[in-house]
């Protein structure tokens, strides 16, 4: 997943959440959520993602996320969620917007 980030902001990295097991890591093309070395619980992934989508929304830090449904669909299977026909009704590259929709969506 890639996270855009605001106007306001130049750099953000490292854990926004421990509990979750995944951080934010720079690269030469910007910046990527990444799992952490020491695990993740089933559902962190997902988690991890809908804060992403939640801190989007308010455009302090993070202005977007781009996040892949094949990447949506594993984090909701590592959670024991087998959700699939959502998948018809998205693009390929979903934004916070679509994450928080599918979140209602689901009632995740």
């Amino acid at each position: 997943m890639k996270v855009i980030l605001s106007n306001m902001c130049t750099s953000l990295v490292g854990m926004l959440n421990p509990e979750l097991g995944y951080h934010i890591e720079q690269r030469k093309n910007g910046f990527f959520a990444v799992r952490n070395n020491t695990g993740a619980p089933p559902d962190g992934h997902w988690r991890f993602i809908v804060l992403c989508a939640e801190l989007a929304q308010n455009h302090l830090y993070i202005s977007d996320i781009e996040v892949s449904k094949e990447e949506i669909h594993r984090a909701l299977r590592e959670m024991g969620r087998g959700d699939y026909l959502w998948m018809l009704r998205y693009p390929s590259t979903m934004n916070a917007a679509n994450v928080l929709q599918l979140k209602s969506e689901l009632s995740l």
